[in-house]
């Protein structure tokens, strides 16, 4: 692998006139930055980050905790934030913690010795004491004790508002479909919108939920089927519930939406290759992966926010399913 000091020996310019370029930092004759510029080129050069951060004491890194790259949902978000990040010349670490608290404590302190910039966090599980103001951070969907901004989206109104959409498209009996996390996340205000604004319009309901991570999808689902036959309606908490409740239902001839109206909540499926195109509560993705590094950046710069959770406004998408 080469070295700052290949790059310098090719170039013929000192290891300092490399550094300067590398970092854009310093005067640099556009000639010479040309052929220091070539001679990274030629030789693949990567500088070392980590070492550069400790040098300069100033960091580039910003760290994206998160339970799985996999994930849809997930997945745009982070494409979002890389892309947010680039435009002011940082890099993105992606740790992909599988949802596991061990994994996410080990990258946190990771995390604390290497000096990242900052951290994006998005964790569903009890770390409140591995969690520090040592380094800038803000959270997606999660709140701590620790005064830690928080970006979401408006979940207890996405809840009322498929409630409504349920019952509009003739529901009578519509059940929320989710799981409960150990700790308090913005995900559950989905749940408590739901209830809300099934009491103030008088409509029956159901809550189902189990403990997450949901760990048996045949059992979860159905257990479900088994137990709430008469249900004409599914608000489930994520658009990945929604999807596995109708496979699974019309495994048993249930039919969607004839007999079983169904919303999601994220907005993950976009493309019209995929049917059904299912009904969903679309959270703003691309505006909270934004919001949330430039709220960053602030923090990065020691500014004080106005208040500690940002909730973005969500709508309702019609698809197929309702």
């Amino acid at each position: 692998m080469s070295s700052i000091k290949d790059v310098a020996t090719l170039a013929g310019v000192a290891v300092g006139t490399v550094s300067r370029v590398i970092n854009n930092s310093g005067a640099v004759k556009p000639a010479t930055r040309k052929k220091v510029e070539k001679a990274i080129q030629e030789l693949n050069y990567i500088p070392n980050e980590i070492a550069r951060n400790f040098k300069m004491r100033k960091s580039k890194m910003v760290a994206l905790l998160l339970p799985s790259i996999w994930h849809p949902f997930f997945s745009e978000l982070a494409y979002y934030i890389e892309d947010e990040l680039d435009r002011e010349g940082f890099k993105l670490m992606l740790c992909n913690s599988g949802g596991k608290p061990e994994k996410e404590m080990y990258y946190l302190d990771m995390l604390q010795q290497n000096k990242v910039a900052g951290i994006v966090g998005i964790t569903y599980n009890d770390i409140e004491n591995f969690v520090s103001n040592d380094i800038p951070i803000v959270s997606i969907d999660r709140h701590f004790n620790k005064k830690i901004t928080c970006v979401t989206s408006d979940n207890f109104e996405g809840g009322r508002l498929a409630l409504r959409e349920l019952v509009k498209a003739g529901a009578q009996k519509p059940a929320f479909m989710g799981s409960v996390t150990s700790v308090f996340s913005e995900t559950m205000n989905r749940r408590e919108g739901f209830i809300h604004e099934a009491k103030a319009m008088g409509v029956d309901y159901v809550i189902y939920e189990k403990p997450d991570p949901v760990v048996d999808d045949d059992a979860y689902f159905g257990e479900f089927l088994k137990e709430h036959r008469d249900v004409d309606g599914i608000f489930a908490i994520t658009d990945m519930f929604a999807a596995k409740y109708i496979e699974r239902a019309g495994r048993q001839g249930i039919r969607v939406p004839e007999e079983v109206k169904v919303i999601g909540y994220d907005g993950i499926q976009d493309h019209t290759y995929f049917h059904p195109i299912l009904s969903t509560i679309r959270q703003p993705v691309e505006e909270m992966a934004r919001t949330t590094i430039r709220l960053l950046y602030k923090k990065i710069d020691g500014e004080t926010l106005d208040r500690e959770v940002y909730r973005l406004p969500v709508i309702f998408r019609k698809g197929e399913t309702t």
